[in-house]
């Protein structure tokens, strides 16, 4: 513990869910300036902060001292700072949560901050031809004889990691170069008038902030765009961020780039290793790429030569986090191009209605691209009706009957359903008993070829029952259909075209995402059977059907957003069909054909949807017709959340006045989940600048509530689910 007065106190942001910095002494000779991570202690424990400020103490009083200096210069910027603490500000985040999730995990564990050029790849000349070589041995000669390679990025092609390129080396096959390779120029795209044109337009928007929203039909060509806005980025000496919603989308994106720009990016994604990750960051940080690609979360990477950024997919609900620092990467993205005064692009087929609204309202540019590139043309829709029929394993005869024909034909058929496993419950056929999580209110999955039984809320597991519990039988069906179960189906069915499932269960190892990804889109897979990881972003040029099992998910949900992601979903999967030569076409089934939502959809007329949506939420004051936040407490003891919550109301009600809507608590739509019983409530205001401004003194008052300490309670802003 420090003592006397100390001339200088820094204040350290840390890695805890506290909505404040904490002072530290100066030890003799330390010095530190804002954006320096240190490590400091903190209760028992010892932590990596980040130095936000520095000050003069006001008393004498002794205070704990910053034990260790990591960074000889700030590891942020003031730039990089600024958008940190507005993230913490806006998302109502503690602030030293929000550095730390800004940080790799190598550098919130205190590593060194230090970035080397990597080290490049390639053949040796005088090489032998060497006997029985692996498959990821001969992938990463084959990969190199395109020229030298950074090794990050042979490791991505081949699959080996360093020892495995250490053991080429050491059979005289391969061997590290000191000088990177010469850059390729890339090949731009032919662009159709109206890509042509939204560049053009784009481009003039170049050196100052502005927002744009590129909204194009599935396969108009939006990457190319961005690409070629890239191009002009890159040769003005500045950098260009691309945002992407999934790790599954980062590859294509990638090749693209490699091929239209000539250069690999940086990409950042919790895919990689957390030295990968660290490394990549650096040297982001560093300014060394021209384009990163990253998730979520690079929206925080530094970059001293930004001068433009992408947000792909826009409308992807996967840009908001959705625990701990609950924040949106689009609204992050906005907010660092308004602030380093350079323009912003948000592409999608299915814009966001909060998008929408921004155009309607003067606030973001609207282009649009309202055809397919080259000579393909927009899939048929239509409607099956499924009532009255009976269904194998969720299919019916009509769409099964389109499936032959179209694998007969030489096409390649998608078949969604956004649910994983065999069968999303499991009842007992003699009582009615059903496999219940004993955690969550919530039933247990199967998942046959693994034999068990899992909650995809609480990731319990269980091994199903050899009889029922309730009345000793054994006659167990499993009720309803996942991807799994349609799977086995198809093989059957369709036993002369291979089958390929995409969905989480069968991509959990490193590279296998991509290798399915890559069978797809060679036509080797004849039928693939997917989740959402399928419905975006991907180009299968044979696919020429879309069979869509049980759409009605979304029309009667508690969720207000549901039609809303019903329609997206709809019409980015039916756009994987017809991309190429192949016309295509797209079944839904359903058992509400008359319902206008779907009708709309058939129609294709996403925009029209859109509107209808938007007067909805005019009509009925929800988001984007005004601003939302939700505070959700959850504790083991059932009565406690929604008791707190009456108190954080009445508090609220007293800071807010009349400016804010505070609605009453009610249980969570998933009551218990996690062995943890849940509740929420809901703020709700026409404008957004009295719920900003009241947040922080109601955070105050909700710290000092009684029972606070009891129970886990957090705060979201801009929620985009309600469940």
């Amino acid at each position: 513990m420090a003592t006397g007065r100390p001339s200088r106190t820094a204040q350290v942001a840390v890695p805890a869910p506290l909505y404040q910095c904490f002072d530290y002494d100066l030890a003799e000779g330390q010095q530190v300036v804002a954006g320096v991570r240190v490590q400091v202690p903190f209760g028992p424990r010892r932590l990596v902060g980040v130095v936000t400020g520095l000050d003069t103490p006001p008393d004498a009083r002794p205070r704990k001292a910053i034990e260790t200096v990591l960074d000889s210069a700030p590891i942020f910027t003031d730039e990089d700072r600024a958008l940190i603490e507005w993230t913490a500000r806006y998302f109502a985040a503690p602030i030293g949560e929000v550095y730390s999730l800004a940080l790799p995990v190598r550098l919130r564990a205190g590593h060194p901050a230090h970035w080397s050029p990597p080290p490049y790849w390639s053949l040796c000349a005088d090489a032998a031809p060497a006997a029985r070589l692996g498959h990821r041995q001969q992938a990463a000669l084959d990969a190199l004889a395109g020229g030298a390679l950074e090794e990050e990025e042979l490791r991505r092609l081949s699959g080996l990691d360093r020892r495995g390129l250490d053991r080429l080396a050491a059979l005289g096959l391969i061997a590290t170069v000191e000088q990177a390779p010469a850059r390729a120029s890339g090949t731009p795209a032919k662009l159709s008038h109206a890509q042509a044109a939204a560049v053009t337009q784009l481009k003039d928007t170049l050196g100052c902030f502005s927002t744009t929203l590129v909204d194009g039909v599935t396969g108009s060509g939006k990457t190319e765009v961005y690409l070629a806005l890239a191009a002009e980025v890159i040769a003005r000496g500045q950098q260009v961020l691309i945002l992407v919603p999934e790790i599954g989308l980062v590859t294509g994106m990638i090749d693209r780039i490699k091929a239209r720009l000539g250069r690999a990016p940086c990409v950042l994604h919790s895919g990689l290793s957390d030295g990968e990750r660290a490394t990549q960051w650096l040297a982001a940080r560093a300014g060394v790429p021209d384009v990163v690609v990253a998730t979520r979360s690079g929206v925080f990477v530094p970059l001293p030569r930004l001068g433009l950024v992408v947000v792909d997919e826009e409308h992807d609900g996967s840009y908001k986090q959705d625990d701990g620092c609950r924040y949106s990467a689009r609204a992050v993205a906005v907010w660092r191009a308004r602030q380093r005064d350079i323009p912003i692009v948000l592409g999608s087929a299915t814009p966001s209605l909060e998008s929408l609204h921004l155009v309607d309202t003067g606030h973001c540019k609207r282009l649009e691209l309202p055809g397919r590139a080259g000579n393909a043309v927009l899939p048929s829709v239509r409607l099956v009706d499924v009532r009255a029929h009976q269904l194998d394993h969720g299919l019916c005869h009509e769409s099964l009957e389109t499936m032959t024909a179209h694998l007969q034909a030489g096409g390649q058929v998608l078949v969604f359903l956004n649910r994983r496993g065999y069968a999303p419950a499991v009842l007992c056929h003699s009582c009615g008993w059903v496999a219940d999580c004993s955690r969550c209110d919530a039933h247990l999955t199967l998942h046959r070829a693994r034999g068990r039984l899992c909650c995809h809320h609480c990731g319990l597991e269980a091994a199903p029952p050899s009889r029922c519990p309730d009345c000793g039988d054994r006659n167990f069906v499993g009720a309803g259909a996942g991807t799994e179960r349609l799977e086995h189906a198809l093989t059957r069915r369709f036993a002369g075209f291979p089958v390929l499932r995409i969905d989480r269960d069968t991509t959990r190892r490193v590279g296998e995402l991509d290798a399915r990804i890559a069978r797809a889109a060679s036509g080797e897979a004849r039928i693939l059977v997917g989740t959402q990881m399928l419905a975006k972003g991907h180009n299968f040029p044979r696919l020429s059907l879309v069979v869509i099992v049980e759409a009605d998910q979304g029309l009667f949900s508690a969720d207000f957003r549901a039609g809303e992601r019903m329609a997206q979903g709809i019409f980015q999967v039916g756009g994987r069909a017809g991309r190429a030569e192949r016309p295509g076409e797209v079944l839904i089934q359903t058992h509400h054909p008359d319902h206008p939502l779907l009708r709309q959809l058939v129609r294709g007329d996403y925009a029209g949807f859109a509107q209808m949506a938007l007067a909805e939420r005019r009509e009925t004051c929800l988001p984007p017709a005004s601003h939302l936040v939700m505070l959700r407490a959850e504790s083991t003891a059932a009565e406690l959340p929604l008791q707190w919550l009456q108190s954080a109301a009445a508090a609220g009600r007293q800071l807010f006045h009349h400016s804010v809507s505070v609605w009453d608590p009610v249980p969570a739509p998933m009551a218990r989940r996690a062995g943890r019983h849940r509740a929420q409530l809901l703020l709700e205001c026409d404008r957004r600048a009295p719920l900003q401004s009241g947040l922080p003194d109601w955070i105050r008052a909700l710290s000092e509530l009684k029972n606070t300490r009891k129970l886990r309670w957090s705060l979201d802003v801009d929620p985009q689910s309600m469940l």
